[in-house]
């Protein structure tokens, strides 16, 4: 698969710069998503900037000029289902439909895969029934077959997620690329376009992914019981956490 010409496919790799867009309130696990993303770009840390959106909720879409990629993060609190309480919502719809008609690449995880389906005219819905937290199974599509970051992934293996949120439908020109028994929707990509965008997080391993839920049990778990539960059926994600670094060397550097 070709994408749009990128200035940064003529740079180095110590000589990419990629935005963060980052929705969390709490420094230490801003902190921590940070680095999840560095670690797995393989980029230093002085590559990747932030933009947090509960300090700065109103923002241009043209903050991404001068960066060679947008990463999107998930969130602790805020749904794309209230932009009404989130004003950062809309803006960030904005700046993701920016990136897509300048075929800027766009790397979304969780909350940023919702924001991206309802930028680009899917739907989102509150489903607590079908939550995930813990790590999932994943089955590949027939489409991954020919995809950039996915040709070499096995039909299924094992991410991280964490949502109450899913998608109900995906936009116009969106291929779906993986799916699990709960999340029928689980990435996606813009046909023709460097944008990407996962339901689970690539970025998180179950040692980061212990250390979240154990901070946020009363968020998505009722008792220590449930959270015991999900501890010990976690299992290692290497092949989800394999796919910032192949993003950044198969569309940022070819």
């Amino acid at each position: 698969m070709q994408f749009p010409i990128h200035d940064s496919m003529t740079k180095h790799r110590s000589q990419l710069k990629l935005l963060l867009l980052q929705i969390r309130d709490d420094a230490v696990t801003c902190q921590e998503e940070l680095d999840e993303f560095v670690r797995y770009s393989e980029l230093e840390p002085h590559q990747v900037e932030v933009l947090n959106t509960f300090e700065t909720p109103i923002f241009e879409a043209t903050c991404i000029v001068g960066y060679d990629a947008l990463l999107v993060g998930g969130s602790s609190d805020a749904s794309v289902t209230q932009p009404e309480k989130y004003p950062f919502v809309d803006h960030a719809k904005r700046l993701l439909l920016y990136c897509l008609d300048k075929s800027i690449p766009v790397f979304a995880s969780c909350f940023g895969f919702q924001v991206a389906v309802e930028a680009l005219g899917g739907r989102v819905i509150v489903d607590a029934a079908s939550m995930e937290i813990g790590t999932y199974q994943l089955q590949l599509t027939e489409a991954a077959a020919t995809d950039v970051l996915f040709h070499d992934v096995p039909d299924r293996f094992w991410v991280v997620s964490g949502h109450k949120e899913r998608a109900l439908s995906l936009p116009e020109g969106a291929v779906l690329l993986a799916s699990s028994e709960l999340c029928p929707y689980q990435a996606f990509r813009v046909e023709g376009k460097p944008f990407y965008g996962f339901q689970f997080h690539p970025e998180v391993n179950i040692a980061d992914l212990t250390t979240r839920i154990t901070r946020y049990q009363t968020r998505y778990l009722e008792s220590a019981e449930a959270l015991t539960q999900v501890l010990q059926g976690l299992h290692e994600t290497p092949i989800a956490n394999q796919l910032i670094r192949k993003f950044v060397d198969r569309i940022l550097l070819t």
